[in-house]
């Protein structure tokens, strides 16, 4: 399966590179395609382009706007039919895949982004999208960790005070301060917590913690992987561009262990409570009721800000920081998007003079106001902070925090991603739902490592 997938990808190299393939290139004269997938995101950019348009007469920015999946699936498409875009919002789930097919151009040749300087950015983020090559193949858009959403409501009804929120600790053996939360906050159908005599764990009500999944694919971002972070625990042995996987290692898969523990409990949400491999957001688990609490992504602040009840009522939401763990640090993966210019655009120079824009003080400062996600650089991040302070009454600062910190690690980027997701999400998949041990990662540590050796 491996060799096909790898395979598979040396033939669309060939044929992005062949003349033979129809490479004639993308997009009409003066007139830059730009494709994201986050709706919320995509009034913001218009009006980066509408001023981008006013500075530059003569070139137009027609922005596409497609749901994940199928934003990811048209892009695949459209690299081998010469259908991509000039320019499109990168994530690095993806970017080392295509790095690796070379389907983007280098930033540093085209003369609006040559310039581009790391230090302009939250620290640590523009390094991510350079290749093993040392050249740039992406300029950071914004950035994002996780903290605990709560449903301020489900905590009062526990008798929680809500600052204690903020000095969780937990560990893997008996789930420290963490896990007595989530256990009080757990109601069965009879209106018995989780931490109380008579709980029945098979008919919860509302569990203490929300789930969104096995985690494989992100790496258990709004997951397992604030707790696997803060017990010391690292992807691979370097990052990025890494040669060896650690998920055979002690801290791993004891954490993972207690992880999926919590759903045995009851105290978290079963796989099948979930929807599966489609599993519902947090958001919607606890605007529904399912939970009191979870971890998700900074992305989401815009989303659960909205949330209302059954009624129409608006909920009210808090923000905590993730849990102390086992390292005496709490921990967030620290991740980002970048834009990036595809190989396939007949106008690189006009492709690079919008991503130079988009990363600017003046576009970064409107996607701040929108209130959506933490543009890139620091000061437009301080001007979001302010503004779901003023507009929206919620302190977005426990994931701000992390950064300021230092208490971020980074999203894990390597070579072969594509098939490393591949043979993930199955494998951890098994283990939620029950069907594989943890130790059984060990083989799959295996099977990955062996990824790189192929790669040499």
């Amino acid at each position: 399966m491996i060799r096909r997938l790898r395979t598979g990808a040396a033939a669309l190299t060939l044929c992005l590179l062949a003349t033979a393939c129809g490479n004639t290139g993308t997009g009409t004269a003066g007139v830059i395609d730009y494709w994201l997938w986050d709706s919320a995101q995509q009034p913001g950019y218009q009006k980066c382009a509408d001023a981008f348009q006013q500075e530059n007469p003569g070139l137009t920015v027609r922005i596409t706007q497609n749901g994940w999946d199928t934003y990811w699936s048209k892009l695949t498409a459209g690299f081998i039919a010469d259908t991509a875009p000039d320019v499109f919002t990168d994530h690095l789930a993806k970017f080392a895949q295509y790095v690796d097919l070379e389907v983007l151009r280098p930033l540093d040749d085209l003369a609006a982004t040559s310039d581009i300087q790391d230090g302009d950015y939250q620290q640590g983020l523009a390094e991510l999208w350079k290749g093993q090559d040392g050249k740039r193949y992406g300029v950071p858009k914004d950035w994002d960790t996780v903290a605990l959403f709560y449903d301020r409501a489900a905590v009062r009804d526990a008798g929680v005070d809500e600052a204690t929120l903020k000095e969780l600790s937990w560990n893997p053996t008996d789930g420290g301060t963490f896990e007595k939360l989530v256990a009080h906050l757990t109601v069965d159908a009879n209106g018995v917590r989780g931490d109380e005599p008579g709980f029945d764990r098979e008919n919860v009500r509302i569990h203490g913690l929300a789930s969104e999944g096995a985690g494989g694919g992100g790496w258990g971002q709004t997951q397992w992987s604030a707790f696997t972070g803060s017990a010391g625990w690292q992807v691979t042995d370097r990052n990025p561009w890494g040669t060896r996987f650690n998920l055979d290692q002690p801290a791993f898969q004891s954490t993972l262990s207690w992880y999926f523990g919590l759903a045995e409990k009851g105290f978290m949400p079963t796989y099948a409570e979930i929807g599966g491999s489609n599993a519902i957001g947090t958001d919607k688990q606890i605007q529904s009721g399912i939970a009191a609490m979870g971890i998700s992504g900074s992305w989401m602040i815009s989303t659960f800000s909205k949330l209302t009840d059954a009624n129409g009522t608006k909920l009210d939401i808090g923000i905590a920081p993730t849990p102390i763990g086992p390292s005496g640090r709490r921990a967030s993966m620290f991740n980002g998007l970048a834009d990036s210019v595809t190989t396939l655009s007949r106008q690189p120079e006009d492709a690079a003079k919008w991503v130079k824009f988009m990363s600017g003080a003046a576009c970064q400062d409107m996607i701040a106001d929108s209130g959506v996600v933490f543009p890139a650089r620091p000061a437009a991040t301080q001007r979001a902070i302010a503004y779901n302070q003023r507009e929206r009454d919620l302190d977005v600062t426990p994931f701000t925090d992390q950064v300021t910190e230092g208490t971020t690690f980074l999203f894990p980027v390597t070579t072969n991603a594509a098939d490393i997701t591949a043979l993930l999400v199955p494998r951890l998949d098994a283990v939620y739902i029950g069907e594989q041990p943890v130790s059984s990662l060990t083989d799959l540590n295996n099977q990955l490592n062996a990824l790189f050796e192929v790669a040499q």
